[in-house]
């Protein structure tokens, strides 16, 4: 048998649906998905099996114009997973079409090195009329030379079998770099804590969701099969606290339930879930906030 591995960095702006293909890819959640743009912050790895091929994505950061050192830590993360990818997959939202953004995205793609494979794949398909689609194909081929052009959606599934497909056969051949059965290399900690930040951040909308961070402090697994979760809500300023509690405690509660009913069917087992909330106003400005979000403080210069 003749195996397959490799990685494949999944890049487009904030929103592109990156998070929404790569847990449909895996078939498992492992990156948090939401309405808000630059919620994934680390390079989580979720790991697809493709007949004998391994697929190991990275999903980056969405890129977008950076203005703080949290903002140019993600960027920096993003253009590092894409550089150190075997194969590269650009995702545009086909109603938004060719942005400044875009623009930029393919000014850098031009920059990590000639004869990366880089794939086109057009998300969210069932918006435009397909003569839109196809103009928009050919715009965007005629500025890059991609390897190959997909239209998908990611929320629906249509298209990502032919591009799972794809990205298998064009992996180098070598050994499998994870176990068959393992679906990502985030530490559960991380993932526990995206999960419970996804909670938040849909809970609070546009009130302060970069303005907080969320950390597993302690996991203990318990002799009757649960596990105990104690977890750290670090926000700004003390006004933050007071809206990440809500009035009578309600929406950290409301949080803590969400977050503890997913934790509990992604473990496939029982789960004690505390929070905490705790005011650190230089939390973006600590080199340890950002190893246990999976980026590169220094980047952030």
């Amino acid at each position: 048998m003749t195996t397959r591995a490799g990685f494949v960095a999944l890049i487009g702006e904030p929103n592109a649906g990156k998070s929404t293909l790569l847990n449909r890819m895996v078939g498992a959640k492992v990156s948090i998905v939401t309405h808000k743009v630059q919620t994934t912050r680390a390079r989580i790895r979720g790991v697809a099996m493709e007949g004998d091929s391994q697929i190991v994505f990275v999903d980056t950061p969405g890129l977008f114009r950076p203005r703080r050192r949290l903002d140019r830590a993600m960027v920096a993360a993003a253009w590092g997973g894409a550089a150190d990818a075997d194969v590269v997959v650009l995702m545009i939202e086909a109603h938004r079409g060719i942005t400044e953004g875009v623009e930029r995205i393919l000014d850098g793609l031009s920059e990590i090195g000639e004869g990366r494979r880089v794939a086109l794949a057009i998300n969210k398909i069932d918006r435009v009329q397909s003569e839109v689609l196809l103009g928009l194909t050919q715009d965007l081929n005629d500025r890059f030379e991609f390897s190959e052009t997909f239209m998908i959606s990611a929320e629906r599934g249509h298209g990502v079998d032919a591009l799972r497909g794809w990205l298998a056969a064009e992996l180098p051949e070598g050994p499998w770099l994870y176990p068959e059965d393992q679906i990502a290399d985030l530490p559960m900690r991380m993932i526990a804590a995206e999960m419970t930040r996804e909670k938040l951040t849909l809970r609070l909308h546009q009130e302060l969701p970069y303005q907080l961070t969320v950390e597993t402090e302690h996991w203990e697994e318990r002799k009757d099969g649960s596990a105990k979760i104690d977890q750290v809500i670090y926000v700004m300023r003390d006004g933050h606290k007071g809206i990440v509690l809500g009035k009578r405690g309600e929406t950290i509660k409301a949080v803590s339930q969400a977050a503890r009913a997913e934790l509990a069917e992604f473990l496939d087992r029982k789960v004690h879930l505390f929070l905490q909330v705790k005011v650190r106003p230089n939390w973006l400005e600590e080199a340890e906030r950002y190893s246990e979000m999976g980026l590169d403080f220094k980047d952030g210069n």
